[in-house]
């Protein structure tokens, strides 16, 4: 990836229909808790269809600034040696990038007694407790200081039963990678089980990590004593699949979304079902037929249907800003409940600009009646979520619109713009 700092732009003509096939990512969600993960081995690891995207840029940066070797060495591949590792303090400017950076934590403390860790970036989506974490770090031995950064230590971990007041995935992932090398059993209860959480698990175990439980909320962690080097390949990602459906069923297209693991897509497709989108599906492949009618269904009794987020198996929170995009181009009334994050709604404005009939009822909820003619509008991407839903609106919408902030869209998904434009899409970035 050619590192980008000035702000740049996406211009879209909207109103095309795009036609081909598409091969999805590797999971932005598996691929910053596996490069933590890393430093955990005593040999070099070496990591395929990682997402080259800003996220994971950074989060390599952050590894090599504590002393690993950590490079490209390939398209979408990473190799890491944490050979090197001996710093416990992990750079602040880095870290105010991602949320991910949180992850450093459980690996540096398990490796080195010590992490220093200044507050996570990441988006702005609401309250993100960092709560869950701490409790579990020190539920299993650290002491941890609180300031301006989080000093933790330990001198030796300790296994322990492990509840989490809530399925926190980052705080399932600290506690599986600090437990992967502490002497004992640890139990984690009201575990996220996430797809991506499930990749870490079974990434560890393919370097002699012993772990049983991976898909439940409940874990259980035997500790070794060493971590072995070896390859891994990234899980897909989910989240850019149901982008895709959405994307391709708003704009009439015809499109193959390859290399997409069916197991992680039930809850997406029954959602997508109620808004009439329908899909084939192969044993990696998934197309979306054109000259789909999209009707919302509604509930028994004629009752206005409800699309709600959850812990997985539910549906992923992440994809509720594009299923409010989509909902503009259906026949019907919906209502989204974005239980997770009080803030992630509050771009839907940006959609009312456009001509989307959005009444937003409070921070978590909203009510989308469709179909509405979409305009082309100026719009800013607050996060990486919105930033793709505007995008698809964009490209279902008449005119040109000309979206900024786009830096947000590229932390998620991989040369959006080149990989868009290969299906038709009249997709330009410039500088903003």
């Amino acid at each position: 990836m050619v590192a980008r700092t000035a702000p740049e732009a996406f211009v879209i003509e909207g109103g095309k229909p795009l036609n081909g096939r598409i091969r999805t990512a590797g999971n932005k969600n598996a691929a910053l808790p596996l490069l933590a993960a890393t430093l955990l081995a005593d040999e070099p690891v070496t990591l395929t269809n990682v997402p080259r995207i800003r996220d994971v840029e950074t989060m390599i940066d952050l590894i090599a600034g504590l002393g690993a070797s950590a490079e490209w060495t390939g398209q979408n591949e990473v190799r890491v040696d944490a050979e090197g590792l001996s710093s416990h303090e992990i750079d602040a400017a880095l870290a105010e990038r991602i949320r991910a950076s949180f992850l450093l934590a459980g690996p540096l403390l398990a490796r080195l007694g010590r992490a220093s860790v200044p507050p996570p970036g990441g988006d702005v989506i609401g309250r993100r407790r960092l709560d869950p974490h701490l409790h579990a770090l020190e539920r299993l031995g650290a002491t941890i200081e609180v300031g301006s950064r989080y000093e933790m230590r330990a001198d030796g971990l300790q296994a322990q039963p492990i509840f989490l007041d809530e399925a926190s995935v980052m705080a399932t992932e600290n506690t599986i990678m600090a437990a992967a090398l502490t002497p004992g059993q640890t139990t984690i209860g009201n575990a996220a089980c996430e797809p991506h959480v499930q990749d870490l698990c079974r990434f560890l175990v393919s370097l002699g990590a012993e772990i049983e439980g991976v898909g439940s909320n409940l874990l259980t962690i035997r500790g070794v004593e060493r971590l072995r080097g070896g390859e891994w390949p990234i899980c897909p990602e989910h989240i850019e699949v149901g982008s895709f459906i959405g994307l391709a069923a708003v704009t009439n297209s015809d499109l193959t979304i390859e290399g997409v693991d069916p197991r992680d897509l039930t809850s997406i497709l029954l959602n997508f079902a109620r808004l009439g989108i329908h899909v084939e599906l192969g044993d990696d492949w998934l197309r979306v037929p054109p000259n789909q009618e999209l009707v919302i269904q509604n509930d028994l009794g004629d009752q206005i249907p409800k699309i709600e987020d959850g812990p997985w198996p539910a549906f992923p929170a992440d994809l509720t800003s594009i299923v409010v995009a989509v909902a503009t181009q259906a026949w019907g009334t919906l209502l989204v409940f974005e239980k997770m994050f009080e803030n992630r709604l509050f771009f839907v404005d940006k959609l009312v600009s456009m001509g989307a009939k959005i009444i937003v009822c409070d921070p978590h909820r909203v009510v989308i009646t469709g179909p509405s003619r979409l305009f082309g509008q100026r719009l800013t991407s607050p996060d990486i979520r919105a930033g793709m839903a505007m995008l698809i609106a964009a490209l279902c919408a008449e005119g040109r619109s000309t979206i900024g902030n786009v830096g947000e869209i590229d932390r998620g998904y991989e040369r959006i713009d080149e990989r868009l434009r290969a299906l038709g899409a009249e997709i330009e970035r410039v500088d903003a």
